[in-house]
């Protein structure tokens, strides 16, 4: 099967794109290396080094022509949407609907789009949030991801295109960048190895959902083998784990003996977010497998070996 991953350099998307290939597949992987590396791309894989919001994209869509599309290009940093929402839009809003169409026209069987369980929702009336949730999103970022499953749905019912949307948890695990707007396992990992003293924003009280990124590949290769699969679906563990939590697993990693320290508060953190992946249990038959000590562990393993 010919597979197409934009973002593929990535941290999720290269890890998606090793799980592809090692199925027998073949990739074609488009990515600008704004944010990719292209150390990161499987050798066996294509890559076109190409802005996934202009016309050469939807060009080499036509022309690879993917059985299935995988969308994980994006804009992920929450505070430069809040700075640019134009610029958010164009890189998470456009590329999504640039795409869809090219994928339509070249018969493209299935389109999965790398959404966003917290940012989604945003502040949770309950919790763990399920797909039924209210989605509110506190952020342009989570507008945009938001805006992206709506194109999904419309494309999914007007054409013959199948179209998934994965709303994930927070992931962590090997490749994930530490610097820039990166993941706190990253930026913690990375720190105590290096025997620097990791800053906690506020009291470390906020919660969550820590999901390991070899079960969200897995979630995304599930939507790929249930044929019936459709629409929105969180992939999460349902476990809430705050700041302070997560450290002190890190430092027991990491074998860090240095101070672990507060400073201010991000202001307009969402201070819970959990999700409920039952409805990915039941048509997926997906369920994280990684527990999250053995995450860790994992994830500082390949940090300490860099």
């Amino acid at each position: 099967m010919r597979a197409l991953v934009t973002g593929g350099a990535g941290f999720v998307g290269s890890t998606l794109a090793d799980a592809l290939l090692a199925e027998g597949h073949e990739v074609l992987i488009l990515d600008n290396l704004s944010r990719g590396k292209r150390e990161n791309v499987p050798g066996k894989a294509k890559l076109a080094q190409v802005d996934v919001t202009t016309a050469e994209a939807e060009r080499l869509v036509a022309e690879y022509a993917p059985e299935a599309l995988f969308h994980l290009a994006a804009q992920i940093d929450v505070r430069a949407s809040v700075a640019d929402p134009a610029f958010d839009v164009q890189s998470n809003v456009v590329s999504t609907v640039r795409l869809l169409s090219a994928a339509v026209r070249a018969k493209t069987g299935l389109f999965v789009l790398a959404s966003s369980g917290g940012a989604i929702y945003g502040g949770q009336d309950f919790l763990p949030a399920s797909e039924t949730h209210p989605t509110r999103p506190e952020s342009p970022y989570g507008l945009s991801k938001l805006c992206g499953e709506l194109y999904c749905d419309y494309y999914a019912r007007t054409t013959a295109m199948r179209t998934v949307a994965l709303r994930f948890g927070n992931i962590y695990g090997p490749r994930q960048d530490p610097h820039g707007e990166a993941g706190v396992v990253a930026i913690f990992a990375e720190k105590m190895l290096r025997a620097t003293t990791p800053i906690i924003n506020g009291d470390g009280g906020q919660t969550r959902d820590y999901v390991y990124v070899d079960d969200v590949v897995a979630s995304a290769l599930a939507a790929l083998t249930h044929a019936e699969a459709r629409g929105a679906y969180n992939i999460g563990t349902g476990i809430e784990t705050d700041v302070n939590a997560l450290a002190k697993e890190i430092k027991k990693a990491t074998g860090y003996s240095g101070d672990l320290r507060h400073g201010p508060a991000k202001p307009g953190e969402q201070r819970r977010s959990v999700l409920d992946a039952r409805h990915a249990r039941k048509e997926l038959d997906w369920a994280p497998a990684v527990p999250f000590g053995e995450g860790i562990r994992r994830t500082v393993e390949w940090f300490g070996k860099r």
